[in-house]
């Protein structure tokens, strides 16, 4: 009987466990799968920048002490891009070249340079670094204050070449040189050329290049029109006519993609008299909507979501 009695109680336990476990609730398989895979973060793209500062090219001036001392200042750019720095460089060499002229080397120094082939190369590494090229113009300059002096010339020349960052990020990022002299005469000289870059192709990007195939006759219509008004709002004529006599209208490639509209900067004498120091014509962004190609144009901005109307409460 007490046998009977345990095992009835052996059953009635063992039963109850069964019981307890059948009452657990079953998690969810999709569930345990997604609390085992890790969430997907989506990553936007990231958007080059154009980083980076000017530095002083390193030149030797001849101590000066005076209100007549020449002022040279060169600099150059250091980004994180090298092949705008590189070319920045030999747009910054050239510049100079347009103020200055510089003497040849001189024959006979370059020859006793040459006893080797190894010296020849150091030599000519040295003579085409930036630097060095620079500092043949700062001699020139030196030159020419001298000259000045020498003709009892109270003049204080100055030249400035410097390039800035003006657009660091979008479709087309853009570097302006400006440069300035002063060399004596009777007034000074400015200029302002932009270098517009793709960053993810690694290119200079050309008025050209911003067009729609067979549409540069449409931008000279357009730029010419611009110029018209410009003549006309600056009264530099009694007419469009009379003025292009004297200063025809041109297309120019030294542009800019500004906040409202294609801009065309123009140099000293290109399209008017000194007075008008450096021109530019803005196109409106409207009116080149089948001239530029689409990613060079402004891209509309994306609209706010608007908010769930709150029913009110009755």
């Amino acid at each position: 009987m007490m046998l009977t009695s345990k095992a009835s109680l052996r059953l009635t336990l063992l039963a109850s466990a069964i019981f307890l476990v059948a009452c657990q609730p079953k998690s969810d398989p999709k569930e345990s799968e997604d609390q085992q895979k890790p969430a997907v973060v989506e990553q936007k793209p990231v958007e080059l920048t154009l980083k980076g500062e000017t530095v002083p090219s390193k030149v030797t001036l001849p101590d000066c002490d005076g209100k007549t001392c020449p002022e040279f200042t060169v600099e150059r750019l250091q980004s994180n891009f090298p092949f705008i720095d590189k070319i920045i460089d030999q747009q910054v060499l050239k510049a100079l070249g347009q103020i200055l002229e510089i003497a040849e080397p001189d024959a006979k120094a370059a020859q006793a340079d040459k006893k080797t082939e190894a010296s020849a190369a150091a030599a000519t590494e040295q003579q085409d670094s930036f630097d060095a090229q620079v500092q043949r113009y700062a001699n020139s300059f030196i030159d020419l204050d001298n000259e000045l002096k020498a003709l009892s010339s109270n003049h204080q020349i100055n030249l400035l070449v410097k390039p800035k960052i003006i657009q660091s990020q979008g479709k087309v990022v853009t570097v302006v040189v400006n440069s300035s002299s002063y060399l004596g005469g009777a007034h000074g000289s400015a200029a302002q050329q932009y270098y517009n870059f793709d960053l993810k192709k690694e290119k200079l990007v050309k008025l050209e290049d911003l067009l729609r195939p067979e549409k540069k006759a449409a931008l000279e219509k357009l730029a010419h029109e611009a110029f018209k008004a410009w003549v006309t709002d600056s009264k530099l004529a009694n007419s469009v006519s009379e003025y292009e006599q004297a200063w025809p209208f041109k297309l120019t490639e030294n542009f800019l993609l500004g906040d409202q509209g294609l801009i065309l900067q123009y140099g000293e004498y290109e399209i008017g008299p000194y007075v008008v120091g450096l021109p530019r014509l803005v196109i409106p962004y409207g009116q080149l909507q089948d001239v530029l190609k689409e990613e060079y144009l402004p891209q509309p901005k994306a609209k706010p979501a608007s908010a769930p109307a709150v029913k009110s409460a009755s």
